[in-house]
């Protein structure tokens, strides 16, 4: 934003580390400021520099499981908060998150979810033809419950797209806000 000028436009990838990402168009505005709606969605590659450092997934849920985790269950489907823009949706509410699936022979599959702090996680199992699923959770944060809660206020929202979101950028920090830079997106945490 330092290298344009005031009424310039900025055209970038953005996304929150949920996944999901997005391009947004950015109008720079005075003192370091840009604001702008979302374009699309958009798959890319971020520079090791983008990334959040964190521990080999496959490191960190390893070992006995589900260890000290709390059970219980849930209606919500994780096929519900896998596709593209719900996970874009989720991802702008829970932040530090980040999902992996492992999928089973036999067609069912986990959502594992941890945290970029390495102090919590949760899984939740699908199964063909069930209308509950069981959850796992433990650690300070309940990542299910955020993920639920956050595609619960999309949903209640209508499922918007990406054009309905938007972005601004401050030398304080960015809010992801929906259909008006007076409307934040709420964070789940």
């Amino acid at each position: 934003m330092e290298q344009t000028r005031p009424g310039g436009v900025i055209v970038a990838p953005w996304g929150p580390e949920y996944g999901g990402e997005a391009v947004v168009r950015l109008t720079v505005g005075d003192g370091g400021t840009a604001s702008g709606r979302f374009v699309g969605s958009s798959a890319f590659m971020r520079l090791r520099r983008q990334r959040t450092p964190r521990p080999g997934s496959l490191e960190y849920l390893s070992g006995p499981w589900p260890a000290d985790g709390a059970k219980s269950s849930t209606r919500l489907s994780p096929d519900e908060v896998g596709g593209w823009l719900a996970m874009y949706a989720v991802g702008v509410q829970v932040p530090e998150a980040f999902p992996l699936i492992e999928r089973y022979v036999d067609g069912t599959y986990t959502l594992w979810l941890h945290d970029a702090a390495v102090t919590s996680w949760a899984t939740v199992d699908w199964e063909p033809d069930h209308a509950a699923y069981e959850v796992v959770q433990s650690g300070p944060r309940n990542l299910w419950n955020e993920v639920e809660a956050a595609w619960r206020w999309w949903d209640d929202q209508g499922r918007p797209g990406f054009d309905r979101f938007g972005l601004t950028v401050t030398p304080g920090g960015q809010t992801v806000w929906l259909d008006g830079p007076d409307n934040p997106v709420p964070a789940r945490r």
